[in-house]
């Protein structure tokens, strides 16, 4: 009778475990379309048995107690998931970095519905014609619209690049700021998870589900590593530096320039913000490479695109391959940085072509071959300064140059700067053939300097000369005697025929301006292409990993169906196991009673 009773409690068993299958199958198949679920699996174990006879030949009598959920399991594969995160990762930093240099293609190739090539061809061609009537003021006046128009349009381009700068720059904050959001989120994750799980009945499947996600979300933007501890508590390293533990999430700060307004990323906690030490969360000083396995996350390809300056002619001119390809702790080489390498291209151009033609408007020379080899002299400016020339500096040729319209030297230059003129007047006093003292006239050439972007011929501060947009007429084209000089005319014009410029210091080919330019536009060209195949081919890689990782822990509505089936036929047997019982307790107990 005892036997009797207890099969009840095993049919009871089988009831209640398949009423929890279905429950789990139901949970899936609602959950089919959720972004992110894992499918959970029901394990059924056997209760413990009771033995009941222990003399027995052969094996022990024992009467089994029915049937219970051994685990309800939460399908994931830790080497897929590993997989995927660093795949989205790499994804990530080359189509982030493609976008930019798509960018940088579509500013160079059209401005304004003009391609910035036909500016630079009319601005040769306005020298051509006035190269045939160097005294012709319709032609003059050619050239200094095209220069002018040759100035604004290349601004247009600078600052088209400046702005993405700065909109690079936006990006780089919201994504600073989503990844703090991220790291919080796991945290609180964490603590919960630890308080479902912490009387080890209870798998906190959902919370871990969000964790999950939100570590796949944050694998996108940062290099990340991560462990779970024995308490179910996530540890997550970026950049190989500790930003969510037991105790805390490790927010990034950001280090706004004041120049630039650009935001720098960096360690809150390891900061000594103020004495000014910033410990910045991605250190450039190595090459990015697939090799090296740095070459992840979209914060990084954003900050290396957009760069940390606005960069000219300088982060090209007179640097080795070495200083323009390697950063400093302090700086990041231009040949790294998408932005910067457009920005100083395409200055080193205009640099190229601006110092081309005013070098030959007005021709430099040194004192000592002005003058024989004098080795220094001394005299005042304008300001009556005392100014020391020495043998090496650049002054005006005086004996060659040649004058506009008024006859007037130093001549007027095509392109000033802001913050200079071309040359200082230099009164020197000395002694002529005859023994007399006289007062000659030196004309001192401004270099352009190292740091002061108003004193150097580039984008930032170079204009077409005001004077000779007010009077064309006083463009160089007289020689000294008064005749028009034809010469000088066409050395301007076959300045667009020379070979002065190398795209950058890896390349050692000097080219004509309008190969430059088409060399700049193919090099973002085949860069381009280069990013955009890696980003498809990662993007198919994501995509094949993710799949499998759906093989593994996504919810397909076909097997699940089948398990309603097979737990809803558990569950009917389970009910007939019952009423069998049932009617054999009621027969025996009819029995005994009669």
């Amino acid at each position: 009778m005892a036997n009797g009773f207890g099969s009840l409690y095993i049919g009871a068993s089988g009831l209640q475990n398949s009423q929890n299958a279905l429950n789990t199958t139901s949970n899936n198949l609602a959950n089919v379309n959720t972004k992110g679920y894992v499918r959970q699996q029901v394990l059924q174990v056997d209760r413990n048995y009771t033995t009941f006879n222990t003399t027995a030949s052969i094996s022990q009598q024992q009467s089994g107690l029915g049937m219970k959920i051994g685990d309800v399991v939460h399908a994931r594969d830790i080497f897929l998931d590993k997989s995927y995160r660093n795949a989205s990762g790499r994804q990530a930093f080359y189509a982030a970095t493609y976008e930019a240099v798509d960018e940088v293609y579509t500013f160079y190739q059209e401005l304004q519905g003009q391609a910035f090539q036909t500016t630079l061809e009319d601005f040769w061609k306005a020298f051509q014609e006035w190269a045939k009537t160097p005294d012709d003021s319709v032609r003059q006046n050619l050239v200094i619209q095209k220069a002018n128009l040759f100035v604004s349009r290349s601004n247009a381009v600078y600052t088209g690049l400046s702005d993405y700068q700065s909109t690079i720059n936006t990006q780089i904050s919201d994504d600073i700021d989503r990844i703090n959001e991220l790291g919080n989120t796991i945290f609180k994750l964490n603590l919960e998870i630890q308080k479902v799980e912490s009387g080890n009945v209870e798998t906190a499947m959902t919370l871990r589900d969000e964790r999950d996600n939100a570590l796949d979300e944050l694998a996108s933007y940062v290099d990340i590593s991560y462990k779970e501890n024995s308490d179910g508590i996530v540890k997550v390293s970026v950049e190989g530096v500790e930003f969510v533990d037991e105790a805390r999430c490790y927010e990034m700060g950001k280090n706004r320039d004041e120049i630039t307004g650009f935001v720098t990323p960096y360690w809150t906690h390891l900061s000594d913000i103020e004495n000014g030490d910033y410990d910045n969360v991605f250190s450039f000083t190595t090459p990015i490479s697939s090799d090296l396995n740095n070459d992840l996350g979209e914060l990084k390809a954003l900050i290396l695109a957009r760069g940390d300056r606005k960069a000219t002619y300088k982060d090209i001119v007179g640097l080795t391959s070495d200083e323009y390809n390697r950063s400093t702790a302090d700086s990041i080489a231009t040949g790294m940085s998408v932005m910067l390498q457009a920005q100083a291209q395409l200055d080193q151009l205009v640099h190229g072509m601006i110092t081309a033609i005013n070098d030959t408007l007005c021709p430099n020379t040194t004192l000592g071959e002005l003058t024989g080899n004098t080795a220094s002299l001394t005299g005042t400016d304008e300001n009556g300064n005392t100014v020391t020339i020495t043998s090496g500096m650049k002054v005006l040729d005086t004996k060659n140059c040649s004058t506009g319209s008024d006859k007037q030297i130093p001549p007027q230059e095509l392109f000033t700067r802001l913050g200079t003129e071309r040359y200082t007047k230099v009164s020197v006093q000395e002694t002529d053939a005859n023994g007399n003292t006289v007062t000659n006239d030196y004309y001192v050439y401004n270099e352009e300097s190292e740091t002061d972007t108003s004193k150097q011929y580039t984008l930032a501060s170079v204009s077409v000369n005001d004077k000779l947009v007010e009077q064309e007429s006083l463009l160089p084209h007289l020689s000294q005697n008064g005749k028009v000089n034809y010469d000088l005319a066409q050395k301007v014009a076959a300045l667009w025929k020379g070979e002065y410029l190398t795209l950058d210091p890896d390349d050692t080919n000097k080219v004509t301006f309008i190969d430059y330019y088409n060399n700049m536009v193919g090099a973002f060209g085949t860069i381009g292409s280069v990013y955009e195949s890696t980003a498809k081919s990662l993007s198919g890689t994501v995509t094949a990993v993710d799949n499998q990782r759906s093989q593994v822990m996504g919810v397909s509505s076909d097997e699940e169906l089948t398990k309603m089936i097979k737990f809803q036929n558990a569950y009917n047997a389970s009910s007939r196991f019952i009423n069998v019982v049932n009617e054999m307790i009621e027969s025996m107990i009819t029995q005994l009673g009669s």
